[in-house]
């Protein structure tokens, strides 16, 4: 493709535990879209990859979907189609940020051919609305461990580097769960005392995440909202969190709105990802596990 535009945007994992909906980190795992926009009304997609025989390749792909999203909002009249090729390394379906990856890749890369009429503000406040929560997309766009909100004066979010080597350590199996059915099995209304546990964990973790203190870190990545809900559609979720928990793990969490679980560690990455392959094969899932470092950079031009 002549005069095209290429992106590449992390995968990331969102919630780290207690941040539900508010906290995500952008990890070495890696989509690439390449862009040419059309003025005729012809589309053309290539896939390849992870979910290359299972994504759309008309209108309804999710990339170009976004890709309008933009055109209109920035008023755009001239491009009416595109070509357009994904290279995928982000599962889909398993709480690794597939979606809000290929969101940001589809918004970022149409701005960059237009000539950046929309600031990465600009870029994030669109990406929230299509995905619907900023946990995913805004440490897809910024890089780093990223915290954001919603408040009367907009949309926020603040991204910072970790002052630990961390490793990000994520068992994933082989079948897929859907956000929406993740967000299902959630409660409307939940004990005060569980809303209280949530906060000050996750007041903790970012303080601690900061700070650089992993002594803080233990015990912090625990939840009582959302994944004591969702235990009952990953098979044997609690045998995978104490296996890496035994070898050294700081803490274990649901990636995103799962299956896949990842360990948070700082030593032990191959030891801590067998044996979290093991917990899960004696519950008939098989899985594979992947040691990630953090992405500080975010959704780049290539």
């Amino acid at each position: 493709m002549g005069n095209t535009v290429k992106v590449r945007v992390p995968g990331t994992t969102a919630n780290c535990g207690p941040g539900f909906d508010v906290m995500g980190i952008a990890c070495n795992l890696y989509n690439e879209l390449e862009l040419k926009l059309l003025p005729e009304h012809v589309l053309n997609i290539e896939i390849h990859g992870d979910g290359a025989n299972k994504i759309a390749l008309d209108e309804r792909n999710l990339v170009w979907k976004t890709i309008e999203r933009l055109l209109k909002a920035v008023g755009d009249t001239k491009y009416h189609g595109a070509e357009i090729i994904m290279h995928n390394n982000v599962p889909l379906s398993r709480g690794l940020g597939s979606s809000s990856a290929a969101i940001v890749a589809g918004l970022y890369a149409a701005n960059c051919f237009l000539g950046e009429p929309l600031s990465k503000q600009g870029i994030f406040e669109l990406a929230d609305e299509i995905e619907g929560h900023p946990d995913n997309v805004a440490p897809a766009l910024f890089g780093g461990i990223t915290v954001s909100l919603h408040n009367q004066q907009g949309l926020k979010h603040i991204s910072f580097p970790s002052k630990l080597p961390l490793k990000l350590v994520v068992a994933i199996p082989d079948f897929q769960l859907s956000t929406k059915k993740a967000r299902s099995v959630l409660k409307a209304n939940v004990p005060f005392a569980d809303a209280i546990f949530n906060v000050s964990h996750t007041a903790m973790l970012v303080a601690a995440l900061a700070q650089g203190d992993a002594e803080a870190l233990k015990g912090v990545f625990d939840d009582k909202l959302v994944q004591p809900y969702r235990a009952e559609l990953i098979p044997g979720m609690y045998d995978v969190f104490e296996a890496a928990n035994k070898l050294g793990a700081l803490g274990t969490t649901i990636s995103g709105a799962g299956p896949t679980l990842i360990a948070y560690t700082l030593e032990n990455e191959d030891a801590i990802g067998e044996a979290m392959v093991k917990a899960f094969a004696k519950h008939d899932i098989s899985s594979r596990y992947l040691a990630l470092d953090i992405d500080t950079k975010g959704v780049i031009a290539l």
